[in-house]
């Protein structure tokens, strides 16, 4: 058994969709970023990776290839992501991840986010763990400037 851990942040910004848990969340803004910008999946990515000693999202679809992955739906990053540690002999055991935004509220979208994330690595829902929280309006999170992640994965 192995287990790793991720970390992501992006800042909203105007006149993008909001992507979290590889479903769109309605809100008056999107994230920053070169891809989707889902910082659920791009740290549930990094600590998949980082179980398998694998290094992480940028490594692997790096934001220089020019346009390769820009706009790119983390989903495809996610299911890649799957499959380079099922080439290594390794399978999820579960993950626990926690979102930290002070807006939108994500408590009516938490379920779909699991199911989501479970179908795009094929594995049980209740192999995927997923929570928000908020800061108490303390940071750059509590000042609704952006979303951070945190995730952790066993792999076996």
């Amino acid at each position: 058994m192995r287990i790793g851990i991720g970390y992501d942040v992006h800042q909203f910004a105007p006149n993008r969709a909001l992507w979290l848990g590889g479903i769109e969340v309605p809100y008056e803004s999107g994230l920053l970023g070169h891809s989707d910008a889902d910082v659920v999946i791009h740290a549930l990515c990094d600590a998949i990776l980082g179980a398998a000693a694998m290094r992480d999202i940028g490594y692997h679809f790096p934001d220089t290839k020019g346009n390769e992955y820009e706009g790119i739906d983390s989903k495809i990053l996610l299911r890649r992501v799957m499959e380079m540690i099922r080439e290594k002999g390794y399978e999820l055991g579960n993950c626990d991840i926690t979102i930290c935004a002070q807006a939108p509220k994500l408590n009516p979208f938490i379920e779909q986010m699991q199911a989501c994330l479970a179908e795009v690595m094929g594995v049980a829902p209740d192999q995927v763990s997923l929570k928000a929280t908020t800061t108490e309006h303390l940071g750059f999170v509590g000042r609704k400037e952006g979303i951070a992640a945190y995730a952790v994965a066993l792999i076996n």
